[in-house]
């Protein structure tokens, strides 16, 4: 039993709360920089240096699968170098990647801003935040990811808008530096203070060798892949995300020529503010509910919003339609750490939370391609929605499936 069962949680004396804090501004950072930012790259380096744009999307592209390939071994990485010290090394490769970003003149450094950029992920990221967060809290720990994950839509909401406007005024390689400079001063202090295990436990710890070296993560990993729960999970999660990466790179290019483009813009901005809505609600209620069925529904209600948005074409119910899918949004990501604790365990949590979020990562990179590659097809976005509407109903039904005995692993 992790050290949170023995106070209280609730009490904002509570030093777990802090870490939520370090949490969020993790997540602000690393999401705002390296999600979200992303679009502001793409068209201030096609700005500054005449590059194309398949140039730095195959960049993204790159980033994003060197990422799901790096946090399959993040539980490694926590045992041999820590938690301190690799979201240290995750917040300097983050900040070596928006400098470069700054000041880069040839293709190869761009690829090389990206590699780092997924090296910050790989610190920075889910996997960290919610391992950290599992060792913290156990009757508030949906509530604790829910409010250090809001930082990841902070960021969006925040730090893009920033950016550039930033870059509007001083130029993008000032507006760049003095960010990364922001997140260093923001950032460095909370993790060097409050981010750590609780009192007592460490990684090995936690149902784990200490001198057992890499071997128990391996072995965790090669008993995962084997594990049914462990499947009904991932699966579900990577078809949803798939569905909404798809519907959220897409979402002004099918909205622009049914309301505009300034109403298409506050669709975006309903969405994203739902999103943070909607993980704060459910951070309120989901250590009561059933991760699964909880899941479901929120699968179950993206499908239903993206039905009726496709039989509209009245501005009103679009935005309707638009913040309701938002709601869901951000909690595809709240779900698995949740899961993964009930029905896996905390000695595996790492190794579960890692190829768990790799297999998902992979799956919905395709998501955006998929869906424009229908809609190319077909010449209109209906069939492709229409097939996020199927994926999303396939993935509710699948999450509810809890097949046979899930037994704890053990990673000894």
């Amino acid at each position: 039993m992790i050290a949170a069962t023995r106070v209280d949680e609730s009490s904002l004396h509570y030093r777990g709360w802090r870490v939520v804090l370090a949490c969020f501004l993790m997540a602000f950072f690393m999401f705002g920089f390296g999600l979200y930012g992303q679009g502001v790259y793409l068209a201030e380096l096609q700005r500054a240096h005449g590059w194309p744009g398949t140039l730095v999307s195959a960049a993204s592209t790159f980033s994003f699968l060197l990422t799901s390939v790096l946090v399959i071994f993040t539980d490694d990485l926590l045992a041999r170098i820590g938690l301190r010290s690799l979201i240290l090394c995750g917040l300097v490769a983050l900040g070596a990647s928006t400098v470069l970003l700054a000041l880069m003149q040839t293709p190869w450094q761009l690829y090389l801003a990206y590699g780092l950029m997924s090296l910050g992920w790989t610190g920075m990221g889910t996997v960290v935040i919610a391992t950290v967060l599992n060792s913290w809290f156990e009757r508030r720990r949906g509530l604790a990811l829910s409010l250090a994950f809001n930082g990841a839509t902070c960021g969006g909401i925040i730090l893009v808008p920033l950016l550039l406007s930033l870059s509007g005024s001083i130029g993008f390689r000032s507006a760049m530096l003095a960010a990364t400079m922001a997140m260093m001063v923001l950032v460095l202090p909370v993790v060097v203070i409050f981010i750590g295990w609780p009192a007592g436990m460490s990684l090995a710890s936690d149902g784990r060798s200490s001198g057992g070296g890499a071997a128990a993560p391996s072995h965790s990993r090669k008993t995962l892949l084997a594990n049914a729960a462990f499947w009904t999970m991932v699966l579900p999660i990577a078809i949803a995300l798939l569905a909404q990466m798809g519907f959220i790179i897409h979402q002004v290019t099918f909205l622009e020529p049914l309301i505009g483009r300034s109403a298409a813009g506050l669709a975006v901005t309903v969405m994203a503010a739902m999103a943070v809505v909607g993980r704060l609600s459910l951070g309120l209620f989901v250590d009561r509910l059933d991760p699964r069925l909880a899941c479901a529904a929120s699968m179950t209600s993206q499908a239903a919003a993206l039905f009726v948005l496709l039989q509209s074409t009245n501005p009103t119910m679009l935005l309707v339609c638009c913040a309701v899918y938002g709601f869901s949004i951000g909690n595809m990501i709240t779900f698995p750490p949740l899961i993964i604790q009930r029905e896996i365990g905390a000695s595996a949590f790492a190794a579960a939370m890692g190829l768990g979020t790799s297999i998902s990562g992979i799956v919905s990179a395709f998501g955006p391609g998929i869906v424009g590659l229908v809609r190319s097809f077909t010449g209109n976005y209906t069939t492709a929605f229409a097939m996020c509407v199927v994926l999303d109903v396939v993935a509710a039904g699948i999450v509810l499936w809890r097949p046979g005995k899930t037994a704890k692993l053990a990673a000894s």
